[in-house]
């Protein structure tokens, strides 16, 4: 059934339209995720925030990510990817909604109610992205994974502008008010998608992925052959067979931890010292950093098209070592200029090319390298484990520069090359991971993937016989 899918040379109009809603979906949904950061700025000085208070909103839909995506992951390979992406968006957008009622100086409400909202949004994102992946054909799935992750960068952007412009007339409150909008569209959006093919292939429900295949091809359903269900396997759901697959474990996971931790803590270092090495004010140095974003999402457009072009393992490789070696640099030539302009604040734009653009290549990546019945389960964990990266990163920057403040540690010139190799070092942990460990998925079906997986587990963790499910 599934050759059908795979023979494709282009997309037909649903699977445009479902790409086209994942794009639309990962956008407005971290918008809403990233909201946190403008509301903070309105609400510390008034209520009086301690750090530590402002340091505890701000980490706890962080937080939120990591145990989301594994427990939402999980769920989406136990009872279907469809099901469980309505439920994260009902999650958020229930959360985000009751914070429009936040009481003054409930910094504690707010904490949790971030934390639920950061608990929908990492889910979403595990889930969403082996959806669309499961209804693409191999030699399109690289290119569309990457433009999925894409959307993100706007995201961010939009809620920039909404806290910049919209907060004077609606007032903090309303942010989370708008913040209810996308998630009712994204069901909206989303509602008409039916369930994955291949999970549905998976539990033995093979009429209806027969239908929800030729929705996707649009196909008269009776063109298409039924298949037979001998031979299949019933769905891996416990959280514990994960490390059945202890290669894919280990890309993923590593993968996932250097690119958060190098990205994250630069993230939190760039604006500070871009005020002490050009002498610019914080606003100035803002502005600057539109610059930066902006490269980030051509970097994931740009290595969206590599992935598909010279292979997954290349690629991530390409993106992690290239932001390593430019961190370095950038660390080297702080003090130098090119006329009036700053070489730091230039190799700063190309690193996020590579830093930030390579998380085109890391959320596809990690969901192609797990069987389908632990997809999303896989995925899951290695997001909620590559999330640690938030407090490693700020953690060694601090030890580094010898500050008790792993939040944000107070940026110094005099430690920017020894903290920048640090970070470098992460990604060029990921870097080396996608060469010696990781396993080349491009132009492949995720079926044969998931053959090469099961043929190269240790044989105490090979998978059990189709007889012996039966």
């Amino acid at each position: 059934m599934l050759q059908y899918l795979e023979r494709q040379k282009d997309l037909t109009g649903n699977q445009r339209r479902i790409i086209a809603a994942a794009v639309l979906g990962d956008m407005l949904e971290f918008f809403d995720y990233f909201l946190i950061g403008y509301v903070v700025a309105f609400i510390a000085g008034p209520w009086k925030l301690t750090f530590g208070q402002s340091a505890v909103i701000l980490l706890s839909s962080g937080f939120g990510a990591m145990f989301g995506a594994v427990f939402y992951g999980w769920l989406a390979d136990k009872i279907g990817r469809r099901k469980v992406f309505i439920m994260t968006v009902i999650n958020f957008s229930i959360a985000t909604g009751i914070l429009t009622f936040t009481p003054d100086k409930a910094w504690v409400f707010l904490s949790v109610f971030r934390f639920l909202i950061g608990f929908g949004v990492g889910g979403l994102y595990c889930v969403d992205l082996p959806l669309v992946q499961e209804f693409v054909p191999a030699s399109k799935r690289g290119m569309v994974g990457g433009l999925v992750t894409a959307a993100v960068p706007i995201g961010v952007l939009m809620g920039a502008a909404l806290g910049a412009y919209a907060t004077p007339y609606v007032g903090w409150r309303g942010l989370f008010a708008i913040g209810m909008i996308p998630g009712f569209l994204t069901l909206l959006i989303r509602a008409w998608v039916p369930e994955s093919p291949r999970w549905l292939i998976q539990m033995g429900r093979m009429g209806e992925a027969r239908k929800s295949l030729a929705w996707a091809l649009e196909m008269d359903p009776a063109s298409l052959p039924m298949g037979e269900p001998e031979g299949l396997k019933q769905p891996m759901s416990r959280l514990s067979d994960i490390f059945h697959y202890p290669r894919s474990l280990a890309v993923s996971w590593i993968t996932n931890l250097g690119a958060q931790t190098g990205y994250y803590g630069l993230t939190l270092w760039v604006p500070t010292l871009l005020v002490q090495l050009m002498g610019v004010s914080p606003a100035r140095a803002s502005f600057l950093l539109i610059f930066v974003n902006f490269a980030g999402l051509i970097g994931r457009v740009g290595l969206s098209y590599l992935s598909d072009a010279i292979g997954r393992r290349p690629s991530g490789a390409i993106a992690s070592f290239g932001a390593a070696i430019l961190m370095v640099a950038a660390a080297i030539y702080h003090s130098a200029m090119i006329g009036s302009v700053s070489v730091f604040w230039l190799l700063l734009i190309v690193n996020n090319a590579f830093a930030d653009g390579g998380f085109a290549i890391v959320g596809p990546y990690s969901s192609e390298v797990w069987p389908v019945g632990l997809r999303t389960t896989g995925m899951g964990s290695a997001y909620g484990f590559g999330g640690l990266g938030k407090v490693i990163g700020p953690l060694g920057l601090a030890l580094i520069v010898g500050s008790k403040n792993i939040i944000t540690p107070k940026a110094s010139v005099d430690a920017l090359l020894p903290s920048f190799c640090y970070l470098a070092a992460w990604f060029a942990a990921a870097g080396f991971a996608y060469i010696f460990i990781g396993m080349e998925t491009k132009g492949r079906s995720l079926e044969t993937i998931e053959q090469d997986l099961d043929a190269s587990r240790p044989p105490e963790l090979a998978p059990a016989k189709a007889e012996d499910h039966r």
